[in-house]
């Protein structure tokens, strides 16, 4: 009976661990199935998306201080995937970059547009300098660029990021005016500009930030009254240490938080509105008000009406808002299936672009076509500033830009003001003489200098005369440190004249080639920095200003130098006064044929890239010290481009060609890097050079490369002493 029970027991025993034992297997198989399905997911998105891994990358390259990059890398590379330090993801794309207090110096990166999911972006608290990137980010919520070194001015792109909710820029070298690019920044819910050296007016395009509640501008320069902020639903104001005037606004004055101090505002508080003044814009407006005998009030002064006075049925509004919405629904439809298909076309042009012969490390040439797609992509959505639709519009009506009445920026002077400050346009106050006539330098009574250009009326058409006026307004508007200002105009007494600020320290050419041999000559480091501030206004012409303004006479007689041989560029905007047609080149342009490129030469027809061309051969004139076009030369040597270019990748070669007045003072691979930007800009098709924001980024990277172990007392300035010895560079770069 025991033995019985006991193998019945064992029996029992037996199947309760088999089953056991199943039951475990199961569940083990379970659990690797089910670790499988949740890790697919990963598995399957583990790759970056391509055009944010190739922002991130040019990003790296152009940071210094990598070492706190972790995982970064220049080549290569899954940030998604291998937990790039700051970077998060959601799937492939690329939602946030958050590199705060790294110590990063360096710049920013010219693809920063590319990362189209990017949505939070903080840089703050480093030590980042140069100007803002003009493109930045498009769908972010998030920027934060505060603590660092950032100078010029806010960009244009700010006014296509819709979704932004925060900006801060505080604490930088950031100047000029803030730029009227809010208009559709409806989600900004808190600014911050304090400490920078902004100056002037606050946007009108403030008024349309309808859910901001807080703003702080203190310690800049700001200039004009508050008004605009009247309508805002502000929580916190801090306006203090500028130059604020006129009355507070009472809605600012009952903030909860509003500071003021160090201003010029008038005292007590402000004069009420005027009778029967509509209410501020976005405060709320009731279509409808009683009196108290229940009677309606007449409609309001800005045309709004009650229901009764409307004349359509509540059916027929219904109806008119149903197809509306089924309407634009159908067209939101659209937009996305096209969006979706242009960004499978783009990911497989970047898959299947290859590299072209002559391309360098410092401009990624393998990759050019896809940025300039996604940069186009961006710009299309800049609107352009609000008087250059006023001069559109009026031109469509009037057809003479004589009646325009679009505001011009610049002052208006009289023949006789300038005749004085030219005594009478003397030879001795002639300074320079170009295509459209001459230049001459004007003393005026509180004792400003500038230069006056007295236009040649035979150099324009009488149609051309009708849009001397909308050149100037648009000339007038062009603001970059690089890019002389356009101060005034004349147009009495069929006069044609011009007044820039004046620049006494003579030209790039002048300095190039009629330097005296007991002279100075211009060191390498400060033909570097000069090769850098011009390639900066052309950025600005061609990547930032809407339309693109081409230059079409860029040339080394048009760069101006200033005491410390910061470069500024002359004469933009004056190609608006000539057509761009064969007619130019028999009169405009015929001492610049050593600058003109290939195509311009056959067709007359003149593009942004035929710029940089022109660029590329003033990059030559600063590397040999010779002129573009010089007869007194042997026949194979005349024409600066075609006998430099087959020697810039020959470095034996290229250390014969550099100018002689530099007396050998200059960083080797500083020199090679140099000649490999100017390859990329004297290629003969327009379709190959590269944009100027690639130029002007490979010039930064070369700039932070330079380093000089020694430098002479009488090089403060960028000059060196024609003298056998050498200074000593760190060739190591």
């Amino acid at each position: 009976m025991f033995c019985e029970q006991n193998g019945a027991l064992k029996q029992e025993a037996s199947s309760m661990a088999a089953l056991s034992l199943s039951s475990i297997r199961s569940s083990v198989f379970i659990f690797i199935l089910l670790s499988l399905i949740f890790a697919l997911p990963l598995f399957v998105q583990c790759n970056t998306d391509a055009s944010d891994v190739q922002a991130l990358q040019v990003m790296y390259s152009s940071l210094n201080g990598p070492w706190q990059l972790t995982n970064w890398k220049s080549n290569g590379g899954d940030p998604c995937a291998e937990a790039w330090k700051g970077i998060t993801c959601e799937g492939s794309a690329v939602v946030s970059i958050q590199i705060s207090g790294l110590g990063l110096s360096g710049t920013m990166g010219y693809l920063l547009s590319n990362l189209m999911s990017l949505r939070t972006f903080d840089l703050s608290d480093n030590n980042i300098h140069d100007t803002l990137p003009y493109q930045l980010p498009p769908n972010i919520t998030s920027l934060n660029l505060a603590r660092n070194n950032f100078s010029g001015n806010l960009p244009y792109s700010l006014s296509t990021m819709a979704s932004l909710a925060y900006l801060n820029v505080s604490h930088n070298s950031i100047s000029q005016s803030v730029g009227d690019v809010f208009a559709n920044l409806a989600h900004l819910s808190s600014l911050d500009l304090s400490f920078n050296n902004f100056s002037g007016d606050l946007p009108s395009s403030f008024g349309s930030l309808s859910n901001l509640t807080s703003l702080y501008v203190q310690n800049n320069q700001m200039t004009g009254s508050l008004d605009v902020l009247s309508g805002l639903p502000l929580a916190s104001l801090n306006v203090a240490n500028n130059h604020f005037s006129g009355w507070i606004p009472r809605e600012l004055i009952s903030l909860p938080t509003f500071i003021s101090d160090g201003n010029s505002f008038d005292n007590g508080p402000a004069p009420p509105p005027p009778p029967y003044n509509p209410p501020p814009p976005g405060r709320f407006r009731s279509n409808r008000s009683r009196s108290a005998s229940g009677a309606h009030t007449p409609p309001s002064s800005n045309g709004e009406s009650s229901d009764s006075d409307n004349g359509l049925s509540v059916g027929a509004v219904v109806g008119i808002i149903l197809g509306s919405t089924f309407l634009v629904l159908i067209a939101l439809l659209c937009i996305v299936v096209c969006i979706r298909k242009n960004k499978r076309k783009n990911v497989g042009t970047l898959a299947s672009n290859g590299s072209r012969p002559g391309s360098t490390n410092d401009i990624n040439t393998q990759v050019q076509e896809p940025r300039v797609k996604s940069f186009a992509a961006v710009t299309d959505l800049k609107p352009p500033p609000a008087e250059k639709l006023a001069v559109d519009r009026l031109q469509g009506h009037s057809g003479s830009i004589k009646r325009m009445k679009s505001p011009i920026t610049a002052t208006s002077y009289t023949v006789a003001s300038l005749q004085t400050a030219t005594n009478s346009f003397s030879q001795e106050y002639l300074v320079g003489e170009g295509s459209f006539g001459r230049v001459y330098k004007g003393e005026f009574p509180n004792g400003k200098i500038l230069a006056i250009k007295k236009i040649d009326n035979a150099a324009l058409s009488l149609q051309e005369e009708d849009n001397f006026l909308e050149a100037v307004s648009n000339m007038s508007r062009l603001r970059h440190p690089n890019i002389i200002s356009l101060a005034g105009y004349c147009t009495e007494h069929g006069q044609r004249l011009l007044v820039y600020e004046y620049v006494g320290n003579g030209s790039l050419h002048d300095m190039l080639h009629f330097t005296d041999d007991d002279g100075k000559t211009l060191s390498w480091n400060a033909r570097v920095r000069v090769a850098l501030g011009t390639a900066r206004a052309l950025e600005y012409l061609h990547e930032v200003c809407l339309p693109s303004v081409v230059h079409r006479n860029f040339k080394s007689a048009n760069i101006l130098l200033d005491e410390e041989l910061n470069p500024h560029l002359s004469d933009c905007g004056l190609a608006a006064l000539t057509p761009n047609t064969e007619r130019q080149v028999s009169t405009q342009m015929v001492g610049s044929f050593g600058y003109s490129a290939p195509e311009f030469a056959l067709s007359g027809v003149y593009t942004v890239k035929s710029d940089v061309y022109s660029f590329g051969v003033v990059m030559l004139e600063l590397l040999t010290g010779r002129k573009p076009l010089d007869s007194s030369r042997t026949r194979s040597e005349q024409s600066l481009v075609r006998w430099a270019t087959p020697q810039l990748h020959d470095i034996d070669a290229l250390a014969k060609m550099v100018d002689p007045t530099l007396n050998g003072m200059y960083p080797a691979k500083s020199l090679s890097r140099f000649a490999d930007i100017i390859a990329l800009c004297v290629q003969p098709e327009p379709e190959f050079r590269p944009p100027m924001s690639e130029v002007v980024q490979a010039l930064v990277r070369l700039v932070q490369r330079a380093s000089i172990v020694k430098r002479r007392s009488n090089d403060e300035f960028g000059f060196t002493q024609k003298t056998p010895d050498h200074e000593a560079f760190d060739m190591s770069f």
